[in-house]
């Protein structure tokens, strides 16, 4: 999983991450695949039916439920929330009882008179009031969209399973318009269509639950682009609501970027085929507020907002999707226990996430300017964000311990400390293993050795993990863990810079147009529902030239009245707002109108900044170009 943090006070925006199931030798129902029938042509109230057929059973009882927690989310969901009007029915066509033991789970007696379930899904998007993990709703790139142009069919919140019955096949129809598009992770078997033409089923089949739930699909009123990197057929499936982006306007950088990731890995195990689902949100009431990214095996669904400048959209697209991507190295080749057998009912959770997220994290950093897609004091400046990020979260705690209790607190609300600290974790690691080897190994190789020791179908031992890192690699790895990922003391970042010749130096930095002296540069009075500046906006350039003063109220900006409610939404444009631009903001102060009518210039501020020592001696050079270039 890939989140994106909180632009602005208002709401949280948010990026997230999966992995494989536990195999089970019980089977207490018939060999043949279980049934699942969506049918997107009979939505009621905004709801889908959904029917399963899961084959005679022979037993008495058995549980339905859907999932908790999916993987990569590292938060509780309950997809059971969505379901309404639960019925079974035995094989005469007569209801049968079902008793709703908890959140996500129906139990029904009687199981071997069972012939089928039936209920509604409701979707999550038009739920939100707040984005992100941990939100009121599942986190927006796992949770699902009904409308009529559009279906996010992230199928673990439509599908659920029997207990005994993770592992037996499944066999999906998706009834919907002929007319729509339809792209899908999983490989479409057979489809029919109606006599009239309008509707079509699609079959799709899944060899166990786990494939149902790695494998979203997108319907409706979408564009679709598709091209080749490296043996990978990489499927671009965008919605845009008000056509402002498209897969070809998007194609471009995806591919560019996507061919670098693979030039970086070179040899890492991959995929024939990789999608990419988009949905763009346009702000409405009822659209998603949570933006950011979950993986899968072999695709990703990504949720960001529509009003984003082209620019600037491809610029967040590489950043999470590259970090998707790059989990095909971690946790899908290289994970635990916990990952390999997950349950989506009652899950544990490694202790290792500055591997699962940090390490991804530091990769999708690092890769960009390994393959020259951005210059060395772009690489600097994001490095010095996470370490500004992580300090400003809770910079003494055992990583493994905050990994092994993500779901609860304290440990849950540092969970985004796995984006900044876990890859700063990644990128310690990496100098380290690069002075131990002379600059020939990297984490990246180390990672390749672990997964052609492991890979996606043999888990590693969670307690062991480390100890065996420590064998393939250098003592001074061992210290680092247990101090840094162990222990709670934090990391001197200036003893590693040290060895690749860097130092933090302050002076003018650049920023973008809603922080100052590293900070927000508006907020709220709740009383009279309008945004102001505060003292911070004397601390960038740009505001400060323009002659903006603390307490100015903010009446519009470009046109669009700016108020309480939809703050969250303006400034997400102006976080995006790129030199050159053309930009009208109206202020009142003391009663007054204040007009700034310009073309943007760059913004700076003060702060810490990254930059190689004039006085580095070669042998330090020599590692850092090892470190950013091997």
């Amino acid at each position: 999983m890939k989140k994106t943090l909180a632009i602005i006070g208002f709401s949280a925006l948010l990026v997230a991450c999966g992995s494989s199931t536990k195999t089970s030798s019980d089977d207490l129902a018939t060999s043949n695949p279980i049934e699942t029938v969506i049918d997107i042509t009979k939505v009621s109230d905004d709801k889908v039916p959904v029917t399963i057929n899961p084959g005679r059973f022979t037993v008495e009882t058995v549980t339905y439920r859907l999932p908790k927690v999916v993987q990569g989310t590292y938060s509780v969901s309950d997809f059971g929330k969505y379901i309404d009007t639960f019925l079974a029915f035995d094989y005469n066509g007569n209801p049968m009882p079902a008793n709703k033991i908890d959140t996500n789970s129906w139990t029904i007696a009687n199981a071997s008179q069972l012939d089928y379930i039936t209920y509604h899904v409701n979707d999550t998007f038009d739920q939100e009031v707040v984005g992100g993990i941990g939100g009121d709703v599942p986190f927006s790139p796992a949770g699902t969209n009904i409308e009529p142009n559009n279906y996010v069919l992230n199928l673990h919140g439509f599908i659920g399973y029997f207990d005994s019955l993770k592992n037996s096949q499944y066999k999906l129809d998706v009834i919907a318009p002929a007319d729509f598009v339809r792209t899908s992770a999983l490989q479409m078997s057979d489809s029919t269509t109606s006599a009239d033409g309008k509707v079509m089923t699609s079959s799709y089949f899944a060899p166990r639950y786990f494939d149902i739930t790695d494998n979203p699909m997108m319907y409706g009123k979408l564009d679709v682009e598709e091209f080749e990197v490296g043996g990978i057929k990489v499927v671009l499936s965008v919605y845009s609501p008000n056509k402002k982006h498209s897969a070809k306007s998007m194609k471009d950088a995806m591919q560019t970027m996507m061919e670098g990731q693979k030039t970086y890995l070179g040899d890492v195990d991959s995929t024939p085929r990789y999608d990419i689902y988009v949905y763009l949100s346009d702000g409405q009431e009822g659209s998603p507020k949570g933006f950011g990214a979950l993986e899968h095996h072999t695709s990703t669904v990504v949720v960001m907002p529509e009003s984003m400048p082209q620019s600037a959209l491809d610029k967040s697209m590489i950043d999470i999707v590259s970090h998707e991507f790059f989990h095909i190295v971690t946790p899908l080749s290289v994970h635990s226990d916990d990952v390999h057998y997950f349950d989506y009912n009652n899950p544990t959770f490694s202790k290792h996430l500055w591997m699962y997220e940090g390490v991804t994290e530091y990769f999708a950093t690092l890769f960009q300017l390994n393959q020259g897609l951005v210059p060395e004091d772009e690489f600097y400046k994001k490095i010095m964000d996470k370490i500004g990020a992580a300090k400003g979260m809770n910079d003494a705690m055992s990583f493994t311990v905050m990994s092994e209790n993500v779901l609860d607190e304290p440990y849950a609300s540092q969970y985004y400390n796995v984006y900044q600290k876990g890859a700063l974790i990644g990128m310690c690691l990496d100098i380290l293993i690069r002075e131990g080897s002379d600059g020939n190994r990297g984490i990246l190789s180390l990672m390749k050795e672990l997964s052609m020791k492991y890979g996606k179908n043999k888990p590693f031992d969670d307690d062991k993990i480390i100890d065996e890192i420590v064998a393939m690699t250098y003592p001074s790895l061992r210290t680092f863990f247990d101090d840094h990922v162990i222990g709670d003391v934090p990391i001197d970042y200036n003893v590693f810079f040290e060895k690749v010749g860097i130092e933090i130096g302050e002076g003018q930095v650049k920023t973008n147009y809603i922080q100052g002296n590293g900070a927000l540069i508006v907020t709220a009075n709740q009383g009279e529902g309008t945004i102001f500046f505060t003292d911070n906006v004397l601390g960038n350039s740009f505001w400060k030239d323009q002659g903006a003063m603390p307490n100015d109220v903010i009446k519009s900006i470009d046109g669009t009245p700016v108020s309480l409610q939809n703050a969250n939404k303006v400034f997400q444009e102006v976080f995006s707002w790129e030199e050159g631009q053309d930009v009208n903001v109206v202020l009142s102060r003391d009663g007054k109108e204040v007009v700034i009518k310009t073309a943007l210039t760059p913004a700076y501020t003060k702060g810490s900044s990254l930059h190689n020592k004039a006085d580095a001696t070669a042998a330090q050079k020599e590692l850092r170009n090892a470190w950013l270039k091997g």
